[in-house]
């Protein structure tokens, strides 16, 4: 056990990552043009209302002390007070989670089902026509925006054969479902071509290794051989970059939702950019970033329990 020390120690190095996203979401947030407050009030607000609407969120304030105030709330379980919504950051943030989590959940688990064949393929085929088409396949997906993908998705399987939702959430769980398959797709389909090169690649290498070579000189089938021994020596690596890319894609959610009319948390965030609601892009950022250092951290923990050797 003495190879989990770190689960110990490092939440403890998260601290400073946490604060520095916190200071720089904070003043990058007040540096984009324009006033919350008549954003609220329109054009045509007279002065003694635009400050009392400054006044009421703390917007007159110095921006260290709008800091400070910001700190204290975090500190106490509170993100402040949306200005558009009139309503409690966090609980609102609370409200959007679902959508979110579930088209990251459903995109990693679907781009999974996607790498892990190719990759078996192609390298199982190294040099060989299978192994040429999946790494050209996988070059050209590199290359695709997810917003250009996913509006090709909704006029492919929405527009044209009509079987599955242009946007939404639906409310029951098989409405749900139906509307998460295109977004999940989009993300799965950019997503998955990362992580069949890097999947590959370390499958051929360990396809020449010593311990693939041994079970093969105890006269087991190739096919047990990469099953039980190639896969599970070639997942670390991919463990990391999937960590990685678990990151993007959280911040890559604001595209998708976008592109689909998710209610979620990216789908939040824009629109607290546009309506300059300073508490709300400061929440989701700080939850986005949370998101991700805890996802960095169980890819960690994975990544030493699959493989005994790794230490951290």
């Amino acid at each position: 056990m003495h190879r989990y020390k770190f689960v110990l120690t490092r939440p403890l190095q998260f601290l400073p990552v946490i604060f520095g996203i916190s200071v720089i979401t904070f003043i990058l947030v007040r540096l984009i043009p324009g006033d919350p407050a008549r954003n609220i009030l329109g054009t045509r607000a007279t002065p003694a209302a635009l400050a009392s609407i400054r006044a009421q969120y703390g917007l007159d304030q110095p921006m260290w002390l709008q800091y400070l105030y910001f700190l204290k709330n975090l500190a106490n379980g509170e993100m402040g007070k949306s200005i558009l919504y009139k309503i409690d950051v966090l609980k609102l943030i609370v409200t959007r989670i679902e959508p979110t989590l579930a088209l990251v959940v459903s995109s990693v688990a679907l781009s999974v089902l996607i790498a892990v064949p190719m990759a078996a393929i192609a390298a199982r085929n190294a040099g060989r026509a299978p192994d040429h088409a999946v790494r050209i396949v996988s070059t050209f997906g590199i290359g695709f925006p997810p917003f250009w993908l996913g509006l090709m998705l909704i006029i492919l399987f929405s527009v044209e054969l009509g079987v599955l939702p242009v946007s939404g959430y639906g409310a029951t769980i098989g409405e749900k479902l139906s509307h998460l398959v295109l977004p999940s797709l989009t993300v799965a389909l950019s997503l998955s071509t990362v992580l069949t090169r890097s999947l590959r690649a370390a499958m051929i290498e360990q396809l020449k290794s010593d311990v693939a070579t041994a079970a093969r000189a105890r006269g087991m089938p190739e096919g047990v051989v990469f099953w039980r021994h190639v896969l599970p020596n070639s997942l670390v690596p991919t463990i990391n970059l999937l960590a990685v890319n678990i990151g993007w894609l959280i911040g890559g959610t604001v595209v998708v939702e976008s592109v689909f009319a998710l209610p979620g948390m990216g789908q939040l965030l824009v629109r607290a950019i546009f309506s300059r609601d300073y508490m709300v892009v400061q929440g989701v950022a700080m939850v986005f970033a949370c998101a991700t250092v805890l996802i960095n951290f169980i890819a960690d923990i994975v990544t030493v329990a699959v493989d005994p050797r790794v230490k951290l």
